[in-house]
């Protein structure tokens, strides 16, 4: 058989097609095991409709399902506050700075709260 140009690039788009259907299915299952808020008997039909329609499983799940959930974001603030302790942050600097906004006037106290109760964190 020759293979013709129009051939060699078809190939390829369904070749990477299905690397990427496979990456997709592969990202949806370890979501599904991550999540903390979806139960055993939820996962577990995740998963069977996943496992046996595909197609209409990921895209319902992807429509429905991935979301930014408290778990996301209590770990997206541990990650910061990881890097604003590697970055050399200071609770006490960013205290300073925005007592030094309050005094200028440039915000309120209940904005000074705010940024105080955040500092801490």
């Amino acid at each position: 058989m020759e293979w013709t140009l129009w051939d060699v690039l078809w190939s390829m788009f369904i070749f990477f097609f299905w690397i990427i259907y496979i990456v997709l299915f592969v990202r949806i299952f370890i979501d599904i095991f991550h999540r903390d808020d979806i139960r055993g008997w939820a996962k577990a039909g995740w998963l069977i409709f996943l496992i046996f329609i595909p197609l209409i499983g990921a895209i319902v799940y992807l429509a429905k399902g991935p979301k930014m959930t408290e778990q996301d974001k209590r770990e997206m603030e541990a990650v910061q506050q990881q890097q604003r302790r590697l970055e050399g942050y200071s609770a006490a600097e960013e205290i300073a700075r925005a007592q030094a906004l309050k005094d200028s006037g440039a915000i309120s106290e209940e904005e000074f709260q705010e940024l105080k109760r955040k500092a801490m964190v």
